[in-house]
């Protein structure tokens, strides 16, 4: 089991200061590239000792670490070569390129070399379709490779020679690289590279520049604001703007219509919600306003009628409103019913039956 270095402690210690003493496990990005920079990949060992230094389990250090795919789970060589074969560059011969240095190192995607040198593999994108085809050596770019100038760069690796990336500094190793990436600078002579972008980033401004296409009113010369300057210069155009907008015309008033009504004027209902048009239907009140319609007219100073009112008026409308047809079920007739009621006694009688039996006989019959 590796048992980390005093030196790699105290860096721990430094990574997790420059975070709020709560918010600690936010440094679990950068450990896991220290770890990675003592071992080269982040071993269980390594998943344990950020679990240990942050106070969380294993499986939530181990989830992260399995996500990013710059983290790696075996040993990695001192130099990893990440080929591009997505669409724009595998067009312009990645994975030929690719290809070619598989066969000729014997390894396949994310597999090392047998003397530990080079870990091959083959990426989706390196971010980088105008230099295209691309590959990676520890992060650092040659830009438009092809298969011989590929062999090239990888020959030179395994000699010991660190060939000069197309951009950036020259190349360290992996490990060096993880130092890095978990936010310590890198203290050797030239490892801070000066350098303009290159013609393919530029051909946009070149054609730009030759058609005469600019953005209005930009003044490349402007320095940036501040967000409160910012702020400040969007709320006084928006004032002045505000200012210059014209005053609304006031609308002349409408003549009200006489239709001798007492209630208030109010917009037409259509301008109401349906929702208060309805609740103004179902339960007006004294406060509901009443649209002044032609012979509408809102009773003022009468009394409720009395509930005993009410029922003769529904009774007599009613009486005035026969059903338009009879739709009680046979035998409910009065006068059928009398009959039968008459003829059941009648037989009560004559056989000294008792009023049960002349009942069910009268039922019967």
């Amino acid at each position: 089991m590796t048992t980390f270095t005093e030196e790699t402690r105290e860096r721990a210690r430094e990574i997790i200061a420059r975070y709020p003493a709560d918010r600690s496990r936010s440094a679990l990005l950068p450990l896991l590239h220290l770890v990675q920079s003592e071992e080269g990949y982040v071993s269980p060992a390594g998943v344990e000792f950020c679990a240990e230094v942050l106070g969380l389990n294993k499986a939530q250090v181990g989830a992260v670490a399995t996500f990013y795919t710059m983290y790696k789970r075996k040993p990695t060589g001192d130099y990893l070569v990440s080929v591009c074969t997505n669409t724009m560059c595998n067009v312009l011969g990645g994975q030929e390129v690719y290809d070619t240095l598989a066969e000729h190192l014997g390894v396949g995607h994310d597999e090392t070399t047998a003397d530990g040198k080079i870990t091959l593999e083959h990426a989706e994108c390196l971010a980088a379709c105008d230099y295209g085809p691309v590959m990676t050596v520890n992060y650092d770019f040659f830009d438009n490779v092809d298969p011989q100038g590929a062999l090239g760069v990888v020959e030179e690796l395994r000699a010991g020679g660190r060939p000069m990336p197309t951009r950036g500094a020259r190349l360290c190793t992996l490990k060096e690289m993880a130092v890095q990436l978990a936010g310590f600078a890198d203290e050797r002579d030239g490892a801070v590279a000066d350098g303009g972008p290159g013609e393919p980033t530029l051909r946009g401004l070149r054609l730009a520049e030759q058609h005469g296409i600019s953005v209005p009113g930009f003044d490349p010369n402007t320095p940036i604001r501040s967000k409160a300057e910012a702020d400040r210069a969007a709320a006084e155009a928006k004032a002045r703007a505000e200012a210059a907008k014209p005053a609304p015309a006031a609308e002349p008033a409408k003549p009200a219509a006489a239709t001798g009504s007492t209630a208030p004027d109010v917009k037409a209902p259509d301008d109401k919600s349906p929702q208060v048009r309805t609740a103004e239907t179902r339960q007006p009140d004294a406060g509901t306003a009443v649209a002044d319609a032609p012979g509408t007219k809102v009773p003022t100073d009468t009394t409720a009628p009395a509930p005993r009112d009410a029922q003769a008026a529904e009774s007599a409308g009613a009486a005035a409103n026969p059903p338009a047809g009879d739709g009680k079920p046979a035998g409910d007739e009065a006068g059928a019913q009398q009959r039968n009621l008459k003829e059941a006694e009648a037989g009560a009688g004559a056989n000294g039956a008792g009023p049960a039996v002349a009942s069910e006989t009268g039922v019967q019959k």
